[in-house]
């Protein structure tokens, strides 16, 4: 079957008006305080006549801020008052409006993961990083593992497995060993935990318009969780995965520090 390519995500010419900020942060004293400071200087709209959202904290408050988002338009410029800061650009209060009038925006397009848990129940969820299989006890995993509708591994033993974007890539996903991918890449990492058996099985790189379809055999003796980021489902016996078509957000970058070149330096450091 033949597919058309989907838009590149990453859009470095769009540019984004500044002029009316509504700010977001985290329940850290820093964050909180940032917050006062910036919203005196800057004025802090209600979100929905905002022209984009200033997140405050880490990547955590990040990926909330983008969740909460997904689909308004709404673009969500981070800077960095939380310990990792990956998604962050460099706290400063000077000349805000101007940086963000030259930052660049990322389209990012999330993973749609549909669950089905031991009672029959279906649970939906997006995922901006990945979307995460893993065993709940201390009995390995067991899975079968489909691509669009074709069985691809009919048994994988593992602690779990991980579907990644490209956003996601040098999270969850690079702690596994999985591959940095660059966030323009119209892929997706499939990448085991600590598989046991094939042991030589590494994972695979997909087109991101592919479907994946991982069953869990005895889920009873061997229970299995599955997580949408932040969003946790107990007991599942089928998972779905496959990137949206209709759901997108925005994120921006100081144009000297953009997305693209922070993945590529990652994909040096070691």
């Amino acid at each position: 079957m033949n597919h058309s390519a989907p838009s590149l995500h990453s859009e470095p010419s769009l540019r984004i008006s500044a002029d009316k900020l509504a700010f977001v942060a985290s329940d850290t004293g820093e964050a909180r305080e940032a917050l006062d400071s910036l919203a005196r200087k800057y004025g802090n709209v209600p979100v929905e006549e905002a022209d984009a959202i200033v997140a405050l904290g880490g990547d955590g408050l990040m990926l909330q801020t983008l969740h909460a988002h997904m689909g308004s338009g709404k673009p969500i410029y981070g800077m960095n008052r939380g310990s990792v800061g990956f998604l962050m650009n460099e706290y400063r209060e000077d000349s805000l409006k101007e940086r963000l009038s030259k930052a660049d925006a990322t389209t990012i397009r999330p993973l749609e993961m549909t669950a089905i848990n031991e009672d029959g129940s279906k649970h939906k969820a997006l995922a901006i990083n990945e979307v995460s299989l893993l065993r709940q006890t201390s009995q390995a995993a067991r899975l079968k593992i489909s691509v669009d509708g074709r069985v691809r591994l009919e048994e994988l033993v593992c602690d779990g497995i991980i579907v990644s974007t490209p956003a996601g890539s040098t999270a969850y996903n690079l702690s596994a060993h999985g591959p940095i991918l660059p966030i323009t890449a119209q892929l997706l990492a499939l990448t085991p935990i600590s598989a046991f058996r094939p042991r030589r099985w590494r994972g695979a790189l997909l087109p991101n318009w592919a479907h994946v379809d991982i069953e869990i055999l005895d889920p009873g003796k061997r229970p299995v969780s599955a997580s949408a980021d932040h969003r946790e489902f107990r007991r599942v016996t089928h998972v779905s995965v496959r990137e949206s078509t209709d759901t997108e957000g925005v994120i921006m970058f100081d144009s000297d520090h953009g997305w693209d070149e922070r993945i590529l330096t990652e994909m040096f450091r070691y």
